[in-house]
């Protein structure tokens, strides 16, 4: 007969959730004595809560479907909101598991009692407390399923340590659900009418409306009709580079838009609401519907045929001359490796950075989508578990890395093909007191192979080794 804890975990497993990400106490462990006993559960430990909530932000953000985190009362919670945060803000599916005192406990007030329901309520669509283990299968379903209903969210549920180690129930198996529906026929029609009239058009894309194959459609759409296209501020995940076009990225300056009279909203939200911009709205796919198969009906009623043309461009030489900000983004680009995952959090040079990137090989980008710092090391973690065959490369400063400095360890225990590297100014660091950080020995000491480099000679070469790296490694890049 099945405990609570194994009960959820069969159930977890039962709707595809196989990943959890875990940074647990006394009162979860009956769900770590189930997860020694679950192979097809993959477990990963961390070292603090924020490690753990961003990593499964990752992991949704390459494999389309939750992970669970596993953290340890109202407090690890706390601990672990601030990349939650981001994975709300990224429209990302998490199952996020927090414990809790037996029932009979919560009397007594003890030191970590907490009302965890009002913590989650910041940062979720659906939260419960599992009153009985009877329930527990249906609780957990119905948080996955909410978390993974587009536009996908994080859904909490509080597991108490009476309800983890009760017995007497089975594990549920979910229905299928339907796939999110292509935007309607009357709107895809009005959508194409105003494209065909040739005014000044933007369309502004979002969400799934950033992958490969959706941004080679809205290019085609774009020059067919001569709208202009721009994607969100912080897309969860944009692909790029490899002939993809370049796409301006919208931020809070709503003038780029005030030459337009039309913005269509593809998978996105409108940037100018409460703004004075008269510019007209027009959604083709909402967030809670299929953008790429909309753009495909959209391109059918345009009669384009084909897709667009790749954007060509000659392979990229590494820089020589003096180390600055600028050559370390030629170079990085120059350097990158086919079909790369990108972590950025590095607040280097954003628009010098894109502009090289973009002919760069093709890549897959994610970005910091909540603005809540300490994001990029721990989602490296999840992008490389749901895509073990890609590489993965942290790019990072030397403030943001430290909020969660503790991923690299969590990067060393499981091997993951994961490269960082650390920008650490002199200029940036005298500012915020973080000169006299070592992140070459940091990281050593947590296990992660590192090196320094401050010239561009040595830069290319740190690349080269990351480029062939098969094991974690860190390059501290030391400008000016």
């Amino acid at each position: 007969m099945l405990n609570g804890a194994q009960l959820l975990l069969q159930t977890m497993l039962n709707a595809g959730v196989d990943t959890c990400f875990t940074n647990p106490g006394t009162s979860e462990m009956h769900f770590v004595a189930a997860l020694d006993d679950a192979p097809d559960m993959r477990a990963v430990l961390t070292l603090f809560e924020g490690v753990a909530t961003g990593a499964a932000d990752g992991y949704a953000r390459m494999a389309d479907k939750p992970a669970a985190t596993l953290l340890h009362l109202g407090v690890g919670l706390g601990n672990g909101l601030a990349n939650l945060h981001n994975a709300r803000k990224a429209r990302v599916p998490v199952l996020n598991i927090v414990g809790d005192h037996a029932a009979s406990h919560l009397q007594y007030d003890s030191l970590l009692q907490s009302d965890i329901e009002t913590l989650a309520s910041n940062v979720s669509s659906w939260i419960r407390t599992s009153k009985s283990t009877a329930e527990l299968s249906k609780d957990a379903l119905e948080a996955i399923e909410v978390a993974s209903t587009a536009p996908a969210s994080v859904a909490t549920l509080i597991l108490p340590a009476d309800v983890s180690w009760g017995e007497g129930a089975l594990a549920a198996t979910p229905t299928q659900k339907p796939s999110p529906p292509s935007a309607f026929e009357g709107t895809i029609a009005d959508i194409a009418a105003v494209l065909k009239q040739k005014r000044r058009c933007a369309i502004l894309l979002g969400g799934k409306a950033l992958s490969a194959e959706a941004l080679s459609l809205a290019a085609s759409i774009a020059n067919a009709t001569g709208a202009k296209l721009f994607a969100e501020a912080f897309p969860f995940r944009m692909a790029g580079g490899g002939g993809l076009p370049n796409i301006e990225r919208i931020n809070y300056d709503s003038n780029q838009l005030s030459e337009f009279d039309e913005l269509i909203l593809v998978e996105a939200v409108n940037p100018l609401v409460g703004g004075t911009n008269s510019i007209n709205c027009l959604a083709l796919a909402s967030l809670s519907q299929n953008s790429l198969s909309s753009l495909r009906e959209l391109s059918t009623e345009l009669g384009i045929k084909g897709d667009v043309e790749s954007v060509s461009s000659e392979p990229l030489e590494p820089p020589t001359g003096e180390l600055n900000i600028e050559k370390a983004c030629l170079a990085i680009a120059a350097m990158l490796p086919e079909n790369t995952i990108i972590s950025d959090e590095s607040n280097i040079a954003p628009s010098t950075l894109s502009t090289y990137l973009s002919k760069a090989p093709r890549y897959d980008l994610l970005s910091l989508t909540g603005d809540a710092k300490g994001q990029a090391l721990p989602v490296s973690i999840g992008a490389a578990i749901a895509s073990p065959n890609r590489p993965v490369f942290v790019l990072i400063d030397s403030q943001n890395a430290m909020h969660t400095i503790q991923a690299l360890w969590t990067i060393a225990r499981e091997n993951l093909n994961v490269q960082v590297l650390v920008f650490n100014s002199k200029t940036a660091s005298q500012k915020t007191n973080t000169s006299k950080l070592d992140f070459a020995k940091l990281s050593r000491g947590m296990g992660v192979s590192s090196s320094k480099v401050d010239s561009v000679d040595s830069l290319i070469s740190g690349l080269e080794k990351l480029a062939s790296g098969k094991v974690p490694q860190l390059v501290e890049v030391e400008l000016p």
